[in-house]
Parts: C-alpha cells; structure tokens; sequence
C-alpha cells in the first residue's frame, strides 16, 4: 500500500507506472489481454496500443487490474481506442482536455438526452483515466481524490450551464447564465477528496437580488431545474450514470424544497443550524452556478461555522455522532475481514472526525484552521501545537493508506462500498488487488494502521462518557432512516422505529422553542441515547417517546431540562417511566410544566399533603382569581398538579396504594368543598339566599370510601334543607326553593366537569340518588329520609354503606349523617339481603360478565364480589353491631372480623384480598388506558404489578390472582346466604 509522488512535468503515463496488481483472477486477465490482442489486429488504429501491450509494466498493470475489477475490465474493452489514449498522454494534460471538451459540449448540448450521453461519456472515460493513473502508481492518492473532485466539479458546473441555457430558451430566464443559482458542493466532494465511486453532496441555493427569472414564481422554477440536475447526473441509462447526487444535507431536507433561498439557509443556520452542520461546512465550496453568490453565501455564514471562542461543548456533540456511527453492527471493534474501513473503528471517518473537531473548537480563533481537507488540517493543527508531529504524519499516513483500500474496494465492481469482504476469496482477492502477496501480509498492515488511528482518536476523547449501558447508540442525522438504526431501535422494544427516528430528527432540526439554541441540542446530543434507552424500558416505548416529544414541544426551553436529566439520571427513569407507564400523568406533565418543578423540590419524596395543607393551596389558588371563569381555571391547574404528583409516588413505590387512594379522595374532598362554596356564592350573588337553606354534598362509591383511582370518577348525592315556610329566595332574581338547589346543583356539576382550557376535574355520576336519573339532581333531606326508610331498594342501601358527606354546613352534614347511620343499622332480614344481593350479583354476570382475572372489578372473585360481601354483612349485623359499619371496604372487613361475624379462615381470606385488589386497581388505572393485556403488556409495567402486590415477579403475581379470585367466591358462596 504505498503511493508515489509524480514526476514534474508532462511525461505519459507509460513511463509513469509504478506498480500493479497481483494477478488475482488469473483466467479473467488472460481473457482480457487477449481479446484486446484481437482488437489490435483487426483495428490498424490500435497498433500502438498492441506495441504498449508488449511492454511488461503495461503488460502486469492491464492484467493485474483485469483480473482484479471487472468493472474496469469491461471498461478497458469497451474503450480500447481510449484506453491507448490514456496509456501515451500525460494523465493531467488529458484531465483538463477531456475536462474542458465535456463542459463545451454538454453546455451547448441540443437537448437533454444529448447532455446525459455527453456526461456519460466523459464519465467513463475520466474514470478509467483516474483508475489507470492511481493503480499504475503515476498519481498519489490525494490526487486521484482531487482530479475525482474536479470531475465532478466540471459534470454538475456543464449541467447547470446546459440547463440554464435551456431555461433561457423557453423563456423562463432573462439570461442563459445561472445567476443567483448557488451549488455547494459538501463532504468529501468540497474538500477536493473524493473517492471513486462516491456519490455526490450538493446544497443548492438561490440569491432572490441576484436571479433572472422571465416572471413566474423564482423558487418554483429553480427547484424544477434542481430536480432536472439531478435526472441529469444519477439517472441510470444505456450509458451508465454520472454520480448519484444527494441534497440531504441541505437545511431541514424533511422540510424545505430542493432550493432553498440564501436568506432562509442563514436564519436556519443562525437559529437551529447544528453541530454536525457546522462540520460539514467546513467543507463547503462553491462549484457551479453563481459563484461569486456562493462565495458571498459561504463568508456570510463564517459566524455560524467559526465560533468565536472556545467551544468544548461541541466536542461532546461531535463525538457523540462518531460513537452513534459505531453501533452499526461490526463497527464496534477492529479486524478485518468485513471491516468497514471509513466508519469503523479505527477508520478514516475517526481522522475525519479528529481533524473537524479541533478546528470547530479553536477555528473561530485561529483563521490557519479553517481549511477544507484533512490532511491540510492535520497540517494546521500541528503547526499550532494542538498535536505533535508524530501525530501529524502517522494520521496523514493512515489516512492515505485507507483512502487507497477504499478506492480498490470501489474499483471492483465500481459501487460506493467501504466494506472489506467477509469471503476468504473475496479478501484475497482485495489484498491482490492492492499489490500484497497474501491476505496476512495485508491484515496486518491494516491493524497496524487501524490501531493508530484508534490510539490517537482515543487520547482526544478519552473523557467522553458512554452514551448508554448497552452500546445502542444511533445516528438520526439525514433524511432517509438509517436500517441499523431501525433494528437497533426495533431491538429496543420501538413498535414504529420510523416514527421515533422521524421525532428526534425533528429535535435536532430546531422544530420546538426548546431545542433551537444550539447549546440545548448539544445538551440533547450528549443525552439523547441514554434517553432513548430510558424510554425503551417503559411499560410503552412509543407511547413514552411520543409523550416525552409532546412535553418537549411545549417547554419554552431546553438548556435546564437536558442539564437536569445529565445531573440526575434517575430524574430521566423518572421521566421515561411517567411517560410509557402512566399516560394520564404524561399528559398532566406535557401540559403543566410547573409540576416538574414539584418533582424537583426536595420534600416531594416526603409525606403527602395533609388536609389542611390542601385546603390551602386550593384555597390560595383560587382567591387570586379575578372571576369565576379564573377560579375554574385554577381550580383545574392546582388539583391536576396534586392529582400528578400522587401518581408519580405511586409510580415510584414511595407511597402504597392504599394511601393513594386517600390522597385522592382526600384531593377530591377538598376540591368539593372548594366549587361548592364557590358555586354557592355565584348562585347567592343572582338569587340571594333561601331562608333557612343549605347544601350538603354526600359522596358514594369510591369516594365516599376513600378507595379512589387516578380514574375514578365522582358519584355525588346532592341534598338540601331549608326553612319550610319559605317560597323564594331573597335575590334580586328570586327562586322556589326546589329550583333553587337544582340550579345550585347543576353549576357545581358544571364546575366539577367543563372542559375549560385547563382541561377538567372530575366526572360525576349522580345515579347513586334517590329514585336514580329518575330522580331530581339535588333532593330534600325530608324527601332524603323518607325514601331511605320505605321506597330504597337493596342495592341503594348496598351503596349507602360508603356514603358520607364532605361538604356543607355541619348542622346538615350531621343531620345527613344520622340518617344514614340510623338506614343502615334498622333490623333486616338476612335471606331476603342475601337473595337481593345474590340475584343482583346475577344481572351483572349476565351483563357484564368475564373470565379475565385482569378485569379486577368483575370477574368472579374481584372486587364486585369483596364489596358485595363486605355490604350485605354490614346490612344484616349493622342493627346488633353498628361499630362493623366502614365506607371502606377493607375496613369494612377488618371490622367484621375484629366484632367475630367472619371467621379467621375468611377474614385470612378477604382481607389480603381486598388489600391486593385495591393497590393492583390504582396501578392499572395509572398506567393503563382501556383493558390491560398481558401478553402485549412489557416487563416494565409487569414488574410494577408485581412490585406493588409485593411479590417477586409477574408469574407469581397472576398465580397468586387466581388463587384469591377462586378463595374470594368461595366465600362469596358461604358468607352471601
């Protein structure tokens, strides 16, 4: 693998040739050299290619790269004449000749299939120019990079002049010039180092000032000839192509046309313009069009590229896209066969990026550094002491040395591949290619070579962290997914990787206000894999990232956030498991960005907040209000934070279920007592007071038992008293009575549920009252009392067993409170309950019945059952042992085994069943939205199960369900008779 320096003047590649091939396919060169012999004897215009051919330097280059590339076997054939040609003139005198014919032509071409067989044509032959001179040894590698380059220069600058040429033709531009037409030619291509079969980087832009357009719209037109330009040189035909041309690394590609202005490619690299931006233009030049625009273009943008003072940030951002590039599969470790020699470890990427990374920190500062090819740079940084000069020549000898296996590897079957082959032959067949004896002798050249590379890479980054604990890290730069990114991602637990790689290039495009400083998307840069990771461990790993983008779509910043999560990594578990385990949390925190902060304040892992505590905050917010409208607004903004942060302590096992179920019913107590008052003064500003009247709220059902979820809605009885000779109230828009307390009633329903900006409260059912949606929505305590005592059916009594009321005077809450007791302690008679109770049990399993152990509520065994048994036993002892009387299930047993009305084997039963019932419910209404289903469920939220039903894992979990659903029906048979 070594190279040589051409001679100086013009001398024809004949006498150049240095070296050649070893003969691999030794069958395929003798083919070769002798169907060549029979072209020179039947064509007189060849003879002297038949007397170069006698020549054993032209004799072993012909056949060592015949038997190499059949690429360039096919093409020495089917361009003999050129072939001659090529083997007497001096290569660079033949480079500018061909180059300056091929731009004439193609410019002056008659139409576009003329222009693309013009471009072909000179295509194929600078390539076999370039491959005859760089194997023969008469050019160095990093002039065959650079006559590569400017081949391409000439293809794309003699089809915009033919193009434009055209546009003026039809009309569509004042000139035939491309005035104001920008192309910048990027990566490897802008630096003048271009490999052999590379694809082309282009942006391509517009000044407005400087355009010609003949009327229509200047963009609309412009981009129709981009798109002509690129037909022109990637479109495959009978004559081959001429580059495949990519505009990917234009701002924005998912977003912005073809071309783009000048003015909006400078707002976007001034206000989202990224890192690796930054460092791809470092190589940007301007090769066709308007250069004197792209030149002015590129001096405008100087500011952007070259910061003006140290950036170490930028080192963790560009490393991270290196280390990203080595979780393609096979890139994480040096050898050689199957090797990917530009991205792999060790490779010319890690120059590359060696080189870039320096000159973005300290190029803003020392001019000597903004240079466009790597070598140059390498050059630069030694000479300003950033690295020694063995640093210098090792690199630059490393580089040249796999530039020249890349060109090999290209030359064979001309495809853009940086992979050594995996088959021994294959391998063998490259070593030959490349002048080496055998594989061995190559392999440890390339170690040799690779390790160096790798060595002084590593000293430059020594400190930068791992991105994650399984290495998973991805690229998402670009506008086609990467596949390995894709089945990296899919491997993760990602059900729609497209989508997420879709999401986070969004981020790095500056798409939200939190990610457009540049310091926020380097932040995301360095955290992005460990958070990807994070959320692929959720419950939901696409609903995670979907509701992590929605929270970071509406935070006015970043910098904080990201700094956050890299200082507190189990702030970032916290935040993963929020938004894939509990959608209803991540919808709280998406939209309410200051109850991050409550996350963040030091006591949040503490006590939660006591009654009176609440109040106050309730009341606070809500006094602040200037209306009533505001009032529901706060309302709405303080109980859906409280409501957030129960459920992340849930979510973090910092409070059980138990006591999660009184805190929300303790939040929602509050909240009541809160609307009601609030509710009770509007009404009394309109229609003054009812002499003697009063409101009291009772609630039922899980509230009432202080049990509720984080979806549990609120069943409410509403019931009022007032002075009976009074007929209206004393406002200025007087009401009956009746009406009165409906209306009251109404508005706090509104109060409790409307949809307002801030979203809701709570859903009410009123059915739990007297007569049902029959019924009126507020009912007289005399009416009240009456209906309990002769007209309520047993199941109305069922459910008074959890009533009690929360909100109102206390001389009617009292009064409220002594019916109820006074309805469930009256004698019963227990068959008649048990029948009631067992035949309503009936009409349930009729209609809702189930055999999912996960449906906790209704299947048989579940928690219909546990508070079934808990009621009817209340119903039947209540009138002997009134102290079993318990809103709360749990309680409502324990009290029954403590007065002996259940034995030890039941109460050793039902207790630890409705225990285990209740924390498995509060979990599954956090995190679940519909039917939990654990086949489809993750390991994340099976855990969770089972951390909170304190068991070790999930299988243990589901059979210990089973097991107290079977035991729970046992005793419903036994006890409900």
């Amino acid at each position: 693998m070594t190279t040589t320096a051409p001679e100086a003047g013009p001398v024809a590649l004949v006498e150049r040739i240095r070296t050649a091939p070893k003969i691999d396919d030794g069958e395929r060169a003798a083919r070769v050299l002798a169907e060549l012999g029979q072209r020179v004897a039947s064509d007189r215009g060849l003879d002297r290619l038949g007397e170069l051919l006698e020549r054993d330097s032209v004799r072993a280059l012909v056949a060592g790269i015949a038997g190499a590339s059949p690429f360039l076997a096919d093409l020495m054939l089917r361009e003999a004449v050129f072939l001659q040609c090529v083997l007497e003139a001096d290569p660079e005198t033949l480079f500018e000749r061909l180059s300056a014919q091929a731009f004439e032509a193609v410019a002056a071409a008659s139409g576009q299939p003329d222009a693309m067989r013009l471009l072909r044509q000179y295509k194929t032959r600078i390539a076999l120019l370039i491959a005859l001179a760089d194997i023969g040894g008469a050019w160095p590698v990093m002039t065959v990079t650079r006559h590569l380059s400017l081949a391409a220069d000439t293809a794309v600058a003699a089809a915009v002049r033919f193009l434009f040429r055209q546009a003026h033709g039809r009309g569509e531009w004042q000139v035939p010039e491309p005035s104001g037409y920008i192309v910048l030619a990027m990566g490897k291509h802008g630096a003048f180092e271009l490999n052999y079969s590379s694809d082309i980087d282009l942006i391509v832009l517009y000044d407005p000032a400087r355009t010609a357009v003949q009327g229509g719209d200047i963009q609309t037109s412009l981009v129709r000839i981009t798109r002509a330009l690129v037909k022109l040189l990637q479109e495959r035909t009978e004559h081959g192509y001429v580059f495949r041309t990519d505009l990917r690394l234009r701002p924005d590609p998912g977003s912005t046309p073809l071309a783009i202005s000048t003015d909006a490619a400078l707002n976007y690299y001034e206000t989202v313009g990224q890192n690796w931006e930054r460092a791809a233009l470092i190589k940007a030049r301007p090769i066709a069009g308007d250069l004197e625009a792209g030149a002015e273009f590129l001096k405008a943008l100087a500011p952007f590229i070259w910061r003006k003072y140290l950036d170490f940030a930028a080192i963790a951002d560009i490393h991270a896209m290196k280390r990203q590039i080595h979780a393609f599969r096979g890139f994480g470790e040096i050898r050689v066969a199957g090797h990917n020699i530009k991205l792999g470890r060790g490779g010319i990427r890690e120059i590359e990026f060696f080189v870039q990374t320096q000159q973005l920190i300290a190029g803003g500062r020392q001019l000597a550094l903004r240079v466009r090819d790597t070598l140059s740079g390498l050059g630069a940084l030694q000479a300003l002491g950033w690295i020694t000069q063995a640093a210098r020549d090792e690199l630059a000898h490393a580089y040249g040395e796999l530039r020249t296996i890349e060109h090999r590897l290209q030359m064979v079957a001309d495809e853009q591949t940086q992979t050594l082959p995996q088959d021994e032959a294959k391998l063998r067949g490259i070593a030959c290619f490349l002048g080496y004896q055998d594989v061995a002798l190559f392999a440890a050249d390339l170690v040799r070579i690779l390790e160096t590379v790798q060595r002084h890479y590593a000293r430059l980054f020594e400190h930068s962290p791992e991105l994650t604990a399984r290495g998973a890290n991805m690229v998402f730069a670009g506008e086609e997914d990467d596949p390995d990114t894709v089945a990296a991602l899919s491997e993760m637990g990602y059900k729609e990787p497209q989508r997420v790689i879709g999401l986070v290039r969004g981020w790095h495009h500056g798409r939200y206000p939190a990610v457009r400083t540049p310091r926020a998307r380097e932040l995301l840069t360095e955290m992005q894999p460990v958070l990807i990771e994070a959320l692929s461990k959720t419950v939901d790993p696409d609903l995670a990232m979907l509701g992590f983008d929605k929270f970071l779509s509406e935070l006015p910043s970043g910098v904080q956030l990201f700094s956050l999560l890299k200082q507190n990594p189990s702030l970032l578990d916290l935040i993963a498991a929020i938004m894939g385990t509990a959608p209803r949390l991540a919808g709280i925190l998406s939209r309410r960005r200051r109850v991050f902060d409550a996350v963040l304040a030091p006591g949040f892992f503490g006590s939660l907040a006591t009654r009176e505590s609440l109040a106050a905050l309730i009341g606070a917010e809500i006094g602040g209000a200037h209306d009533f409208q505001e009032k529901l607004d706060r309302a709405r903004v303080v109980v859906n934070e409280q409501a957030f942060l129960i459920g992340v302590r849930v979510l973090t096992g910092t409070v059980g279920a138990g006591e999660a179920g009184g805190a929300y019913a303790l939040l929602a107590e509050e909240t009541i007592k809160a609307m009601h008052a609030e509710v009770t003064a509007e009404i009394e500003r309109s229609h003054g007071r009812v002499p003697g009247g009063a409101s009291a709220i009772v609630a039922m059902g899980k509230l009432g038992g202080r049990e509720m979820t984080a979806a549990s809605d609120l069943d409410l009885i509403v019931i009022y008293d007032f002075d009976e000779r009074a007929t209206l109230s004393s406002g200025v828009k007087p009401l009956a009575p009746t009406q009165y307390f409906t209306r009251l009633t109404q508005r706090l329903i509104s109060a409790l549920t409307a949809q307002t900006s801030e979203g809701k409260l709570y859903d009410v059912d009123m059915r739990l009252r007297p007569s049902g949606q029959k019924g009126p929505v507020a009912t007289q305590l005399s009416s009240f009392v009456a209906y309990q005592n002769g007209e309520a059916w047993t199941w109305e009594h069922m459910a008074l067993t959890r009533a009690r009321a929360i909100s109102g005077p206390a001389h009617l809450c009292a009064a409220v409170e002594r019916t109820i007791r006074e309805v469930l302690a009256g004698p019963r008679e227990q068959a008649r309950i048990a029948a009631d109770v067992r035949d309503m049990r009936a009409r349930i399993e009729k209609e809702k019945g189930t055999h999912d152990i996960w449906d906790l509520k209704q299947v048989r065994g579940g928690l219909v059952d546990l508070e079934f048994i808990a009621q009817h036993l209340q119903l039947v002892h209540a009138h002997r042992h009134p102290e079993v009387l318990s809103q709360s299930t749990l309680s409502a047993l324990r009290n029954l085994s403590r007065a002996g009305l259940i034995d030890d084997a039941a109460a050793e039963t039902l207790v630890p069943a409705a225990q285990l019932l209740s924390d498995l419910t509060q979990v599954l209404r956090l995190c679940v939205e519909g039917t939990f289903e654990p086949q489809t469920a993750t390991h994340g939220l099976k855990a969770l199960l089972a951390r909170s039903a304190g068991l070790p894992d999930f299988n243990r979990l589901e059979a210990e369900l089973k097991a107290t659903q079977a035991a729970v029906l046992a005793e419903f048979d036994r006890l409900v008779r």
